[in-house]
């Protein structure tokens, strides 16, 4: 059904809960899987404090987010999924229009990502960059909460 899968990351918990369900439905509908992680300069633009090492927080903030993309990229191999990576950077808008170039220059036909499930006060102050992409995205978005955001879990079975 899906043959290319995105999935964009940042190192949060909900982030890593959006991939595990990724990299488990690439590996069902053996799929293709792009890991993606955005890096957001614009804080660095408004920082002034940061200017004088601009440079070096740059790097440092690029090496890490390889690292991140290393790790999830091993974490689907270990799962036999074949996963590459993308790093993209951006300063003039939000993060959700870097996943949207992605999923059109790659051709992803699924994007799954994790949601914080913010509403509310949080919602309006914080954004949200998962619900800038299903607006704005030309394929599916498969969102994932983690499951310490869902609440407690309703017992279903019958007694």
């Amino acid at each position: 059904m899906y043959q290319r899968i995105l999935v964009p990351i940042d190192g949060s918990a909900t982030a890593k809960a959006g991939l595990r369900e990724a990299i488990e439905l690439a590996r069902t509908q053996r799929a293709q899987l792009r890991v993606l992680h955005v890096i957001d300069e614009y804080p660095l633009a408004v920082d002034l404090s940061v200017l004088p090492a601009l440079d070096a927080v740059r790097n440092a903030m690029r090496s890490g987010s390889q690292v991140l993309l290393d790790q999830a990229c091993q974490q689907a191999a270990s799962q036999q999924v074949e996963a590459d990576s993308s790093l993209r950077e951006t300063m003039d808008r939000r993060v959700a229009g870097a996943i949207i170039d992605e999923a059109r220059a790659w051709h992803a036909d699924l994007i799954v990502m994790g949601t914080h499930g913010r509403r509310g006060v949080d919602h309006l102050f914080l954004g949200s960059d998962a619900e800038l992409v299903i607006r704005q995205s030309p394929v599916p978005v498969l969102l994932v909460r983690h499951a310490a955001e869902r609440g407690p879990e309703v017992d279903r079975s019958t007694t």
